[in-house]
Parts: structure tokens; C-alpha cells; sequence
């Protein structure tokens, strides 16, 4: 027997759009207390969806923001980066600007022991930018680095195949 097709939701039934969206870019950076602040640790964020506007163009420009960060006493809270970043979308600013901007308000919010902002702009006139900008806190040394031989790839097989490679 064939099937109904479903009916298709009247308006009156549809979701509206809330008076007020859930959330707004904002500038504010929001933080959270570290909860191993006595052992330095690797915190890697990746936004690959930046967006803010050529100053001089007024077109869009596009950038995948890594951040690399040891942090002290604070974290940065993920939703208020998000958002933070979000707010950049409709402003005017240079690769460099827009850089060493991200670089200073996290300082300032987190007063990280490391952080690096690494920018990688997509392609503008047939050139591709990336942007760098770091920040250690004064008398901050980094443990050295264990540094561990290298395994060949591991086989779902193992050697009992027979085959080599």
C-alpha cells in the first residue's frame, strides 16, 4: 500500500524566530579558573571559519585562527571565543591588525604563561597571508620537549599475513 506523503507544516505550526537571538557576537572574553595550573599543558584551539571585512575593499576576508596556549591561573571559556570571533565579522581590519589584536585581548582576559596566534589568511589576489604573534610571560621557561622514537605504522593485520608493508 503506498504511503501518505507527510503534510508539510502550516505557518501557525512552523518555529519562530525568537524576539531576541540566543547569542550576539560579543568582545567579552569569559574565563574559567585552570584546573591543573601547576603543570604546564598544551591547549590547541582551531577556528577555521574567521571572517571580517578587507578595510579597504569592504569584501570579506577569510582566516583559519590556530591558538596554541599554556595557560596560568585562567582559562578562556569556548563559547565567548566563539563568539568573540564571531564579532569580527562584519569590522574592517588588516591581516596584522586583526593578529595582534586576538593576540592582546587574550592576554589581557587570560595572562597565559604562552599563547600563539597563528592566522592563515585564504587567497587575495593570488596571495595567500599567514600572520604569527606570540606572547611568554616574563621568566616563563618551557620543560623541554620528551622527545620519543618513532614507531613504523602500525598494521590491523600484523605480520601474520605474510606481506610486507
Amino acid at each position: 500500500m503506498p504511503r501518505k506523503p507527510a503534510s508539510l507544516p502550516t505557518p501557525s505550526s512552523q518555529r519562530k524566530a525568537p524576539p531576541t537571538p540566543p547569542t550576539r557576537p560579543s568582545k567579552e572574553l569569559q574565563v574559567f579558573p585552570n584546573p591543573a595550573p601547576e603543570r604546564d599543558y598544551l591547549i590547541r584551539f582551531q577556528l577555521p571559519e574567521f571572517t571580517c571585512l578587507c578595510p579597504l575593499t569592504g569584501q570579506p576576508d577569510f582566516a583559519h585562527f590556530a591558538i596554541d596556549m599554556v595557560c596560568d591561573q585562567l582559562c578562556v571559556e569556548l563559547k565567548s571565543l566563539k563568539l568573540y570571533f564571531w564579532s569580527f565579522r562584519d569590522e574592517g581590519a588588516f591581516h596584522e591588525k586583526v593578529t595582534n589584536t586576538v593576540l592582546d585581548d587574550i592576554v589581557k582576559a587570560t595572562a597565559p604563561r604562552f599563547v600563539r596566534i597563528t592566522a592563515r589568511w585564504y587567497v587575495r589576489g593570488g596571495i595567500y597571508t599567514d600572520v604569527v604573534a606570540e606572547h611568554r610571560k616574563k621568566g616563563w621557561k618551557p620543560v623541554a620537549a620528551v622527545v620519543l622514537p618513532a614507531l613504523p605504522p602500525a598494521s590491523p593485520f600484523g605480520s601474520a599475513t605474510g606481506l610486507s608493508g
